[in-house]
């Protein structure tokens, strides 16, 4: 490097701790004045305001502390006014700095309408987003700067990235704790949508009856491990749920006030095994039931490409999004996932499957990376408040037993995908091993109990869930037709009857 270029370098954070003198933090004193005046006026004004800002929003530290108390007297519904206010700060420096009790009646006496609350309410939160940006670019320069730092440009990048995200979310960077009221408030509110939502689920729909019922729907930063053998269905299993949440997608007013998601969800796919289009057909397959294979060979008649042609219409405006860049690291995953929520919104993310994903360090062993992995994944979960399904493969130990339904210890490469998930379910389909079991043409015994059993087992499927840590274990059976890669509900016995007494 050039002796001119070294001394560029060099000057460099003199040059940025100039720009942070010069740079000041923009805030308006008058603003947080006339919002708290409102409030002392008129308790009433809080309501309105409090899903807007909150104490950390105020730049004068006074402030701060003095709209953290009236939240909390308003929100046991006493009174809030300078004299109520005297005895929680009459041992305030701060406010003894500021002429006393009677910067109190001052704040009060000078607020002129209690109707522009809001406006000031908004202007002081752009501004507290403001500060936080300036903040975050001072030490994101600073970062970049620092040649000396662990973190390459890629992790720097990642890492800003999340707490942009943080901060165009919540107008924080930094969440930290929060009271128990507020979540009581969000238990509240989760339960309030799921008595309005169809079926009464406390969460998000598959589209799969039986599985809704067991599991109660998607849960919000839940992790949802789908795990198998190969040839078992699980990207099926994984594409039918994702096609029916994103087609099912609703939006319509929260109880907060909000726009939002109220039934199904935008759904983001990462196919990390094949390729957008192969996914695509897979979709359009069950769509317009016709046959993958005949699909990829143009082996359609007229009828069914006419149908094929419809189901990709119908579904151009289906909420679903697909990645298919192959071994993503988790980091990048993340970020990608943030970067789908803020342009396009996301209400279930979809992992396919969870050994292609890399880990940031793969040298320190397979098992750790793993534990990286669906440690990452659940972090998704609860940062961006999602479901996240992963799919998994399942160790060969599964072949050397004679009853071949899959256990969790049968969950390959690492015991961190059992510990971080909240759900796992396996895919069994026993139709699969029998028809291996093929006898001879000329065993006709053996071959008359073989194809009494196939036709038992034929076109099902079992959903075996191993854990759930919100509810009971046990197993859900599926239909499964193989031409259509799709699982459906399956009709009971007793249903069959109950439609033919109707016919009838």
């Amino acid at each position: 490097m050039h002796e001119e270029d070294m001394n560029s370098v060099n000057t460099l954070p003199g040059s940025l701790a100039k720009i942070q003198s010069t740079v000041q933090s923009p805030h308006n004193i008058e603003a947080e004045q006339q919002l708290l005046g409102a409030i002392l006026l008129n308790n009433e004004v809080f309501d309105r305001i409090s899903s807007i800002i909150n104490s950390d929003h105020f730049f004068e530290p006074v402030h701060k502390r003095i709209f953290e108390t009236s939240a909390s007297r308003i929100g046991k519904n006493l009174l809030v006014s300078p004299v109520t206010l005297k005895t929680y700060f009459e041992d305030d420096e701060g406010l003894q700095e500021l002429g006393g009790p009677a910067y109190l009646v001052k704040l009060q006496g000078s607020s002129i309408s209690s109707f522009a609350a809001k406006d000031y309410a908004q202007m002081i939160y752009d501004l507290a987003v403001r500060r936080e940006l300036i903040l975050l670019g001072e030490e994101i320069a600073l970062n970049a700067v620092d040649i000396q730092t662990d973190n390459g440009p890629d992790e720097q990048i990642v890492d800003a990235e999340q707490r942009l995200y943080n901060l165009s979310e919540g107008g924080k960077s930094q969440t930290g704790f929060q009271s128990f009221l507020s979540a009581v408030t969000d238990a509240v509110n989760a339960a309030n949508l799921a008595y309005q939502r169809d079926g009464g689920l406390a969460g998000i729909s598959t589209g799969l009856a039986d599985i809704d019922k067991k599991l109660g729907g998607l849960h919000k930063s839940d992790l949802l491990i789908i795990a198998g053998r190969p040839s078992m269905g699980k990207t099926s299993l994984a594409t039918n749920i994702a096609f029916n949440i994103a087609k099912s997608h609703k939006k319509g007013p929260l109880p907060d006030g909000s726009e939002g998601t109220i039934n199904g969800g935008c759904v983001g796919f990462f196919s990390l095994e094949m390729s957008s289009e192969q996914l695509a057909a897979r979709v359009l397959s069950e769509a317009a039931e016709v046959s993958s294979e005949q699909i990829r060979r143009g082996d359609m008649t007229e009828t069914e490409f006419r149908r094929f042609v419809e189901a990709a219409k119908t579904l151009e405006s289906c909420p679903l999004f697909i990645d298919d860049t192959p071994a993503l690291p988790i980091s990048q995953l993340s970020a990608r996932a943030r970067r789908l929520k803020r342009t396009h919104g996301l209400d279930v993310l979809i992992v396919d499957y969870l050994q292609l994903v890399r880990g940031t360090n793969s040298k320190d062993g397979r098992v750790n990376e793993v534990s990286e992995i669906t440690q990452g994944l659940k972090a998704i979960a609860k940062e961006l408040d999602i479901p996240v399904i992963a799919l998994s493969q399942l160790s060969r130990q599964v072949e050397n037993r004679d009853d071949k339904r899959p256990q969790l210890a049968d969950l390959r490469e690492s015991g961190s995908i059992e510990q971080d998930a909240d759900v796992v379910m396996f895919v069994y389909r026993e139709e699969y091993y029998r028809e291996r079991e093929k006898p001879s043409d000329h065993d006709l015994e053996g071959m008359l109990k073989w194809q009494q059993v196939m036709e038992s087992v034929h076109g099902k499927a079992e959903i075996i869930i191993g854990k759930q840590r919100h509810g009971p274990i046990g197993s859900v059976e599926l239909s499964f037709e193989g031409q259509f890669t799709r699982f459906g509900n399956l009709v009971k016995s007793y249903q069959k009857n109950i439609e033919s007494d109707t016919i009838f």
